[in-house]
């Protein structure tokens, strides 16, 4: 029998319950308000009293109100439909609801029960088969989508039935399983999992050992983020971490894309509702929401549904990874979940952390972090979840709780600078406090020297120290002006500024700069190396000037055009010329 109780004490959204019978943390409930039945959930157990947070406004909730607890945790529902689209944290439908907000205790279905769908069988009468382990798939756009085994099946069962190939709804009978006690289990398109529980099914997660190429030069070529890795972009407000994050979507090496919108601004949200569904996938050349899905919490809904959007996200992310798909999870913005674990912690009035944030904050984001990685199935396939977040630290500062526990959780770090967007210097990543764990990985190293070049994180490190030389160049001539320091100081300067211009800027509307394949990349930043290491001999600060603003004009013209053939000709005679160099 399900457990009741009955309300005691209100705190805004934070609601104290006399409970009768057995509860367990995280549980679900509802709470019944004249008839309308409010979803909560149980984050904290002391004796007989249970600590529920809302999911929703407790604007007329009073003490006696009836509880009834459900005897499972938030869950979500997994089934062909989920990509092309949008939900909120809850995994109600916002495209299927009346109006522009759901009203109280109402919920929609996430998923489509009268679609059709085209199921094509994968398994055989006899087979022996696990959780997660694949019966089928139908075509869920032009991605397949696997219908498996129950992630909550623990045991080995046996297939008795399988359906032939033919059309069905996700609520039909695809398989029935019997267990090892001999007890048949019904298994459709759908299943539900709970979203604080990471999903297994795989027999190993093993080290990143390849990269995942996102076609930004900042990122790639200096920073690179490996598949199945972690990363997050801390900066200013109008920094342009939303511009990245969709940069990285639009263009990055994944199959599927999920976007959680945690606590984000209104206007921010309504703008990845109207360009998504616009955006062109460079990949496919098909629409890019075809392989997207929108989780979407704004700063005002409540802070238990905004702290349930990034596990929902994840959840979600996990599902496709035991496809065997390559997944990648964009987080905006993981200050925003922070908050909302702030706000409960300090009414359930717990001892505060630095800033008030809860003691636990660093433990609970790095479990979240660690559900993230790349997955070996019991086929011998592989999947992977990538997932960058992006961090919001009050005015701009990264030695905030939030940035410092997400760097102990995160692999790779990418800075955004006020400084750089102040210069319209684009992706404002700062090239000196952002890195990249993953380049100590004997994995990547290996992998980068056997796909881009066998020398290049030796390039890569050479470029980080020309630019942090160049940096610190800077500052002098900034204090001594330009002419009390030597030529080689202005020489050094401008080198730095070279591989700024080029290799760091990025024009995100640009058809062709927008994205810049390895290949690419590597011809890029060898050429401007061997600029680089080109010894100059210019008599006056005048001429050095001269020369260096005519290469910088050249190499920017090269970003924007094919590097082979004619045009490359014509500029590599251009520098010659400029450098004199018979080379």
């Amino acid at each position: 029998m399900k457990s009741t109780g009955i309300v005691t004490g209100i705190i805004a959204n934070l609601v104290t319950v006399e409970v009768k019978g057995h509860v367990s943390q995280n549980e679900i409930c509802h709470i019944d308000l004249d008839g309308t039945k409010l979803m909560a959930e149980v984050i904290k157990v002391s004796g007989k009293n249970a600590f529920v947070q809302v999911y929703e406004s407790t604007r007329g909730l009073k003490k006696g109100n009836t509880v009834e607890f459900e005897g499972h945790m938030l869950e979500v529902m997994l089934g062909p439909g989920l990509l092309s689209s949008s939900y909120d944290g809850l995994q109600n439908n916002l495209e299927t609801m009346e109006g522009v907000f759901l009203k109280r205790g109402e919920y929609t279905s996430p998923l489509d029960h009268d679609k059709i769908w085209n199921f094509t069988p994968s398994a055989k009468v006899g087979d022996k088969v696990y959780a997660s382990d694949w019966l089928g798939e139908v075509k869920e756009g032009w991605l397949p989508h696997k219908i498996m085994v129950p992630f909550s099946f623990r045991e080995e069962y046996t297939v008795k039935t399988i359906a032939a190939e033919g059309e069905y709804k996700i609520d039909d009978t695809i398989a029935v399983l019997t267990d090892q006690s001999g007890e048949d289990h019904i298994v459709t398109m759908v299943q539900k999992w709970p979203v604080k529980v990471a999903i297994g099914g795989y027999i190993e997660k093993p080290r990143p050992y390849r990269i995942m190429e996102t076609g930004v030069r900042c990122m790639d070529t200096l920073n690179p983020i490996a598949e199945g890795g972690t990363g997050f972009i801390p900066g200013p407000f109008g920094c342009g971490k939303t511009v990245l994050q969709h940069a990285i979507a639009q263009q990055g090496d994944a199959e599927v894309i999920v976007m959680a919108a945690c606590g984000e601004r209104a206007n921010e949200v309504v703008e990845i509702f109207t360009e998504f569904p616009e955006l062109i996938d460079p990949h496919t050349g098909r629409k890019l929401m075809e392989r997207t899905t929108i989780i979407c919490n704004t700063s005002n809904m409540p802070v238990a549904a905004r702290e349930a959007s990034v596990y929902t996200a994840m959840t979600i992310c996990e599902y496709y990874r035991a496809m065997g798909m390559k997944v990648l999870l964009l987080a905006d913005s993981t200050s925003r979940w922070a908050q909302a674990l702030r706000e409960m912690s300090n009414r359930m009035e717990e001892l505060p952390g630095a800033d008030a944030f809860p003691v636990d904050l660093s433990a609970i984001i790095s479990n979240f972090y660690a559900r993230a990685g790349i997955t070996r199935l019991r086929n011998g396939k592989t999947g992977s979840v990538t997932f960058i977040g992006t961090v919001s630290p009050a005015g701009g500062n990264l030695k905030e709780p939030v940035t410092e526990s997400t760097k102990k959780a995160a692999r790779c770090f990418y800075g955004l600078a006020q400084a750089r967007a102040d210069k319209k210097r684009y992706p404002a990543v700062d090239p000196i406090d952002s890195y990249s764990k993953y380049l100590e990985y004997p994995e990547i190293i290996s992998y980068l020297e056997e796909r881009v070049d066998k020398d290049w994180v030796n390039k890569v490190n050479k470029a980080k120290n020309i630019i942090r030389r160049g940096k610190e160049v800077a500052e002098q001539i900034n204090i001594l002006g330009d002419d009390g320091v030597p030529i080689s100081y202005h020489e050094q300067y401008w080198k730095s500024e070279l591989i700024d211009f080029i290799i760091l800027q990025q024009d995100a509307f640009d058809p062709i700069d927008s994205v810049t394949p390895m290949e690419r990349q590597e011809f890029m930043l060898t050429l401007v190396l061997q600029v680089c290491d080109t010894q100059f001999h210019f008599e006056t600060f005048e001429d050095c000037n001269k020369h260096y603003k005519e290469l910088i004009n050249i190499m920017k013209q090269m970003n924007y055009s094919e590097y082979k053939g004619e045009q490359f000709n014509k500029y590599l005679g251009q520098l010659t010329k400029i450098l004199g160099n018979d080379k």
